[in-house]
């Protein structure tokens, strides 16, 4: 399983908000065409967390075969604003059991019912 800041790296990279991370994954991909067509599928889908799911575990993979690779990323990552993933919208994420209700949202104008 990757690590959370892959997931927002997979995240930022889908929304296309961080070109110079997209350069630096699209480079690196270049050679496997699995792990473009994952970069592809993000992209293609931005809203949709199953393909940047997947683009975050070929990025973990990627980050385990090479060093040098991972150090790159992680550096690009921090270059980054602190709005890393998104302009002015909202970035939720869930992890691990959930035993009541979860709302993610943006702007709520009126109630929420459950």
């Amino acid at each position: 399983m990757p690590e959370p800041i892959l997931v927002a790296i997979a995240a930022a990279l889908a929304g296309k908000s961080a070109t110079s991370l997209y350069e630096l994954v699209k480079r690196k991909f270049a050679k496997d065409p699995a792990a473009t067509q994952a970069l592809e599928a993000a992209v293609a889908a931005p809203d949709d967390s199953q393909p940047a799911e997947a683009l975050a575990e070929r990025l973990h993979e990627a980050e385990s075969n090479d060093d040098e690779f991972a150090d790159a990323l992680r550096e690009e990552w921090r270059k980054l604003p602190e709005d890393k993933t998104t302009h002015g919208g909202v970035h939720n994420q869930v992890t691990g059991n959930v035993s009541g209700k979860v709302v993610q949202a943006g702007d709520v104008r009126g109630n929420i019912n459950l």
